[in-house]
């Protein structure tokens, strides 16, 4: 067992599935194999849900298969999808349990009143860096080898935002400039800025996480804390 930092260039363990279906249950959701091979879990109110997808391949975000959808609704009785997150598999647990957490904490998951400065003061506060050209969209870690950022959309980000060319909040990790990412992240449009500043502050933490296995493509950036 390695405790390493950064978190962001730690990966998932190999476990990302059950880690969450872990938090999930700890969070009194309950959950439903579906005919697609998905694990969808839904919220005591039904108002929220997060559903394991790695087996559908959906799609990619950063030529990375997605794994886990999560998505928010105003009424359990619309059928309207107010937001929706999107996660490939190598993203960090904690940062999405912590994220997990905070949507399941929140009573209102698709009102947000805070403006996107507090994503950017989240990650400011653990030493993250301001995009000198993009002050106020972007931040990327002492290293460079992870970015969150506020800018157009990919392709198939779904969105209750009916407007032309949305904005969204993106992030990845590139521990190797030009080689493929560690995994990526994508929030629609009206996922609140709150939620993703949850996301943000736990990736960008400096305290130790446990891992079995290590990214290969992280070695010589990854810095091994304590080893048992």
């Amino acid at each position: 067992m390695y405790w390493v930092t950064p978190r962001h260039l730690a990966g998932d363990d190999g476990d990302l599935a059950e880690r969450m279906g872990d938090v999930l249950a700890g969070l009194g959701w309950r959950m439903w194999p579906t005919s697609r091979n998905t694990l969808l879990y839904v919220s005591p109110d039904e108002l929220r849900g997060a559903e394991w997808i790695l087996a559908a391949y959906p799609f990619e975000l950063g030529g990375l298969s997605v794994a886990w959808q999560l998505s928010a609704r105003s009424h359990v009785t619309s059928a309207m999808i107010e937001w929706n997150a999107y996660f490939t598999a190598g993203v960090p647990h904690e940062a999405l349990a912590d994220l997990l957490v905070a949507i399941d904490a929140r009573e209102a998951c698709g009102v947000g009143f805070e403006g996107p400065e507090r994503v950017l003061t989240a990650l400011s506060a653990q030493g993250w860096l301001r995009d000198v050209d993009r002050p106020r969209t972007t931040a990327t870690d002492p290293g460079f080898s992870c970015t969150v950022s506020l800018e157009l959309l990919p392709p198939l980000i779904q969105d209750a935002d009916p407007r032309p060319e949305p904005v969204g909040w993106q992030a990845w990790s590139e521990p190797i400039l030009g080689a493929p990412y560690l995994w990526c992240a994508g929030f629609s449009a009206s996922v609140p800025h709150d939620l993703v500043a949850a996301f943000a502050s736990s990736l960008a933490s400096p305290v130790p996480v446990p891992r079995r296995n290590l990214p290969q493509c992280t070695e010589g950036r990854l810095s091994v804390v304590h080893r048992n």
